[in-house]
């Protein structure tokens, strides 16, 4: 039910992650817990909130151990919180983090909770490796089985295939196509050369590194496990560098992605704390900025979108509901899975034809200001820990609309399984 009859304005006070760190690296004997756990326990100790009950934590990861289904709420028990405090474990791919601040927004703007924590956290070091199903089906087999010969029995098929491991999925299951393989397909559609993709993963990795030098993310991120800065920034990387890498997806002369203009395999965590607006100044809390607007969209990979273009769907139609225009805005977080996704989800913006048949649009929303873009490096330079990113996005922008005391973002992350999920921040 709604608070007094009306929705309540949702702030977000702050966000804190621990360092993004690619795979196999600085994180590589940490586990999904770990990461969360020492990112929730900085995030209570910045806002003195030993000890206090929380109203909701929600929080996930995309890939996690079968030991790991209540995560959150194991996270929350470590983090210094009161044990009174609940804990939810959601998942929507890319876009859990940011899900995860819209549950618990949703919440406070009806006057459910005062305050709340959404965040992240994903592993690719310690991914969980499984036996192939016909090996699962022997044990389950010998586990049913009431006598001695019953339990024996089922030994008799094994075969030496049984005991190949299986990875975590990388491909979809409807294409058979990886992400990096469908954004090549999307870069075609869209014209988006290799040089435009190498130009902006260069900017990403020059911004990021100008952000740590400026001490923009001093506050932002805590130290953990020795690492004080993301892994992946390239200070000493350049367009000539890039250049000379080979494409990964599509090994052909037409081939665009690289190493280089895609985002790593990343370890990392994040969490955002957001209140009422009478909580957060019955804590004297200062309020970085107010979530105003969210939109979570899909489209049709299988058959007729591009699989990562989703979040041109979600802001065109969170636009409309804000009555905004694409050029309303001071900062843009856009996520970059690929430098190919981001420049094709910007051209999809500005295509009469797009506009006009995907998004019912009678003009093109228009262009964005690049230099309003990713302005303290994106993805590509930062890494891409699935779950954790939404997190990241909402976190910078809510401290770049500090800084400036005034405007709005909008912030949008692509996700597996061709969804989309915005949101637009106001500034307090």
């Amino acid at each position: 039910m709604l608070h007094d009859g009306q929705a309540r304005r949702v702030a977000i006070i702050g966000g804190l992650r621990i360092p993004f760190c690619r795979a196999h690296t600085a994180y590589s004997s940490c586990s999904n817990q770990d990461m969360m756990t020492a990112t929730l326990a900085a995030l209570v100790e910045k806002y003195d909130l030993k000890g206090q009950t929380l109203g909701d934590v929600a929080l996930g990861a995309v890939i996690k151990h079968s030991k790991d289904w209540n995560l959150a709420r194991e996270c929350v028990i470590g983090s210094g919180l009161s044990l009174r405090t609940p804990g939810v474990d959601l998942q929507r791919a890319c876009g859990t983090s940011i899900e995860a601040c819209i549950q618990i927004a949703n919440k406070i703007s009806l006057g459910q909770i005062e305050a709340g924590i959404a965040g992240g956290t994903d592993s690719i070091s310690d991914a969980p490796i499984v036996y192939p199903d016909d090996y699962r089906a022997i044990l389950m087999e010998v586990f049913r089985a009431r006598s001695l010969g019953g339990r024996l029995k089922p030994w008799l098929k094994l075969r030496p295939r049984h005991f190949k491991p299986q990875l975590p999925g990388v491909v979809e299951p409807r294409t058979n196509l990886s992400m990096g393989e469908s954004t090549e397909l999307t870069a075609k559609e869209f014209g988006v050369t290799r040089e435009q993709q190498d130009q902006l993963a260069l900017a990403s990795h020059l911004k990021a590194a100008a952000a740590y030098d400026a001490g923009f993310y001093d506050d932002l991120i805590v130290p953990f496990q020795g690492t004080r800065e993301d892994n992946n920034i390239r200070r000493d990387t350049s367009y000539d560098k890039l250049a000379k890498l080979k494409p990964v997806f599509d090994r052909s002369s037409a081939g665009t992605m690289t190493a280089g203009n895609s985002t790593p395999l990343t370890d990392g965590a994040g969490a955002v704390l957001l209140a009422s607006e009478q909580w957060a100044r019955s804590k004297n809390l200062p309020v970085s900025a107010w979530l105003t607007f969210c939109k979570v969209s899909a489209v049709d990979f299988i058959n007729t979108d591009g699989l990562l273009l989703a979040p041109a769907f979600a802001v065109s139609d969170m636009l409309k509901d804000a009555k905004l225009t694409l050029q309303d805005f001071d900062f843009y977080e856009i996520h970059e899975a690929f430098a190919a996704q981001t420049l094709a989800t910007m051209q999809a913006w500005q295509s009469a034809d797009f506009c006009r048949d995907k998004l019912g649009r009678q003009e093109p929303m228009g262009t964005i200001e690049i230099d309003k873009l990713n302005v303290k490096g994106g993805s590509l330079a930062i890494g891409h820990p699935f779950a954790a990113t939404g997190a990241r996005v909402i976190s910078t922008m809510a401290k770049l609309l500090s800084e400036k005391g005034s405007g709005r973002g909008l912030v949008s992350v692509c996700t597996a399984g061709g969804m989309g999920v915005t949101a637009i921040l106001e500034a307090a």
